[in-house]
């Protein structure tokens, strides 16, 4: 897991009419793949140099014919092409990144930055997985049963809707409320981003809502935050000012998980999280069936009825209280009112679950709770460049020590800023020179008093 480069194995393009194909893995200058847990797809850039010598223009029979010519006209390159990537890993304890397979090859989006000379072409590749295509060839249409659980609508569509198998029981994860619904033609990353701001995971028993749709390069995840953040750590960095850092685990130096540079892009926003109403809200739902508004008893949401319940990448979150030497927070006060009408009455009246007869997936329960979910993940949020790391993927939970800054002990581990964290987004890059990772990292709470999860 060093800085040092990785080997391009292939990186064959065809041509549409898949006659003509050109490997282009030495003609690589940089690649960058990225994964994000808000994404529901697959993101890669390669910018190539090019000599104009590198394939010769196909006839009416699809063989070779003429003088060799650059990619993009002789390919030609136009979007849509099928692209096959394999990079070796750099170290016996990565893995290689490889979308050989024809289950997993990439495509072409877009051509950017095309620069072309007498003797020698540049431009930039922007590659994406094929359901990026397909969901935009495709849409949602058929009804989804009020007796069935979100995370089988979910995998019903992946399989029926866009066509894949990238995704196996345990990356759906199960979800505790039902819900139906009408795709009403929409596509299908639209409706399963919709689908999971509505799921509350089995796990946590109606305490925590909040689900992420996104694809990794093992495939689709529909996924809570809660176990999310109930991951074992993945591997431990940390910041040092020495030139060599001593692995404790293989008893040797090594700098393989040396933190290269971090920046703290955000620590806390209060005056966005009141807006929101992360904290604390006020719910009135009107009932089309019986013409009737929420219960006010139940309108009020508080974070601190939620709290004890959900999974932290640190210590309990503490709130500021509303005035000196008040009894009460910020959570006791509601600085957001939702509004809604209860989706009842157009399938059927009611769905049956876990606890007996409920709403269709009531926003009484799942609203409040999946907007304070999602807000206090990005409580803090860090940008991190590590040595290559081709084992991490977005979603992923990682430890980070960093030291204190005291004139004291140098070695002391600042236990605040130190800890679990989700990594939200991830780059592994790769060029002539060098390959890194870069992250976005999120956590919801400071404090490192919950214990390290290792593997």
């Amino acid at each position: 897991m060093s800085a040092t480069q990785s080997q391009i194995d292939e990186f064959i393009i065809e041509s549409n009419d898949q006659k003509r194909t050109v490997d282009a893995s030495t003609s690589i200058v940089t690649f960058d793949y990225y994964e994000d847990i808000f994404s529901p797809t697959i993101t890669a850039i390669a910018k190539i140099s090019n000599s104009n010598e590198s394939i010769a223009p196909g006839n009416s029979q699809g063989e070779a014919d003429g003088y060799k010519q650059s990619i993009y006209n002789g390919l030609p390159l136009r979007g849509g092409e099928r692209v096959t990537v394999k990079i070796g890993a750099n170290s016996e304890t990565n893995v290689d990144l490889d979308f050989s397979n024809s289950s997993d090859y990439l495509y072409v989006s877009s051509i950017t930055d095309v620069i072309s000379e007498s003797q020698r072409e540049f431009f930039t590749l922007h590659l994406t997985s094929r359901e990026a295509i397909t969901n935009e060839t495709t849409r949602v249409s058929k009804r989804y049963g009020s007796e069935t659980s979100i995370d089988t609508s979910v995998k019903k569509i992946l399989k029926d809707v866009l066509k894949t198998k990238k995704f196996t029981d345990e990356s759906i994860e199960r979800s505790v409320n039902n819900y139906g619904f009408i795709g009403n033609l929409r596509k299908p990353f639209t409706v399963l981003i919709w689908l999971a701001s509505k799921a509350v995971p089995a796990i946590s028993k109606d305490s925590t809502a909040g689900f992420v749709f996104y694809q990794t390069k093992d495939g689709f995840n529909f996924r809570s935050i809660d176990s999310l953040l109930s991951q074992k750590s993945k591997a431990t960095y940390m910041y040092t000012d020495a030139s060599e850092q001593y692995d404790t685990e293989n008893n040797k130096i090594s700098n393989n998980f040396k933190i290269l540079k971090y920046t703290t892009d955000k620590n806390q926003n209060l005056i966005e999280n009141l807006k929101l109403g992360t904290y604390s809200s006020y719910r009135i739902f009107f009932n089309p069936l019986d013409f009737t508004f929420t219960d006010p008893e139940k309108g009020l949401f508080k974070l601190s009825d939620y709290v004890n319940n959900a999974t932290n990448l640190g210590d309990k979150l503490k709130l500021p209280k509303l005035t000196s030497g008040s009894g009460k927070d910020l959570g006791d006060a509601p600085t957001r009112i939702f509004t809604s009408v209860l989706d009842v009455g157009t399938l059927s009246k009611e769905t049956k679950g876990e606890k007996g007869k409920e709403e269709n997936a009531s926003p009484e329960k799942y609203q409040s709770q999946s907007v304070m979910r999602y807000n206090i993940l990005f409580t803090q949020t860090l940008s991190m460049i590590v040595p290559l790391n081709s084992n991490l993927k977005a979603g992923d939970i990682i430890t980070c020590n960093f030291p204190k800054i005291s004139s004291g002990d140098k070695g002391q581990v600042d236990d605040e800023q130190s800890g679990l964290y989700m990594i939200k987004e991830l780059c592994h890059h790769y060029d002539t020179e060098s390959s890194y990772t870069s992250m976005k990292l999120v956590r919801d709470t400071f404090g490192t008093n919950v214990k390290a999860r290792k593997e």
